[in-house]
C-alpha cells in the first residue's frame, strides 16, 4: 500500500520561508503526479502546487505563483515544495497526494478527484 509521509511544517513570521517534503513509499511503481494541497479551518481543501514526475511538469494556484516551487527527486520518491514570502492567508494544513495508475492531465492537475493517494499532513502557521 502506498503510503505519503510529509514534513517541515512550523511556525514562521510573514515573509519567511519553510520548504515541505513528502517522501512516498510502498508503490511498486512510480506515481504519474503529486501535489500539495491545503485547507485552512472552515474552507475547502484547494491545490496549491503539481508536478508530473516524469516530465517534471508544474502547475501553480495563482495565489502562490512566483512564491512557492514544486520539485521532485524520482530516485527518492520524494516531492518538495519550497515556500518563500510566506503570508498569514498561508496558513493551514498542508498534504500531500499522489496519482498512481490512473492517467490524468494538467486541466486537473490541481483538483483534489485525480489524486488517490494522500498524507496525513503537516501545518504551516504564519504569523503577522
Amino acid at each position: 500500500e502506498v503510503q505519503l509521509v510529509e514534513s517541515g511544517g512550523g511556525s514562521v513570521q510573514t515573509g519567511g520561508s519553510l520548504k515541505l517534503s513528502c517522501t512516498a513509499s510502498g508503490a511498486t511503481y512510480n506515481s504519474n503526479m503529486m501535489g500539495w494541497f491545503r485547507q485552512a479551518p472552515g474552507k475547502e481543501r484547494e491545490g496549491v502546487a503539481s508536478i508530473f514526475t516524469s516530465s517534471g511538469s508544474t502547475y501553480y494556484a495563482d495565489s502562490v505563483k512566483g512564491r512557492f516551487t514544486i520539485t521532485r527527486d524520482n530516485v527518492k520518491s520524494t516531492v518538495y515544495l519550497q515556500m518563500n514570502s510566506l503570508k498569514p492567508e498561508d496558513t493551514a494544513m498542508y498534504y500531500c497526494a499522489a496519482v498512481y495508475g490512473r492517467v490524468v492531465d494538467g486541466t486537473r492537475a490541481l483538483l483534489v478527484h485525480p489524486y488517490n493517494h494522500w498524507g496525513q499532513g503537516t501545518q504551516v502557521t504564519v504569523s503577522s
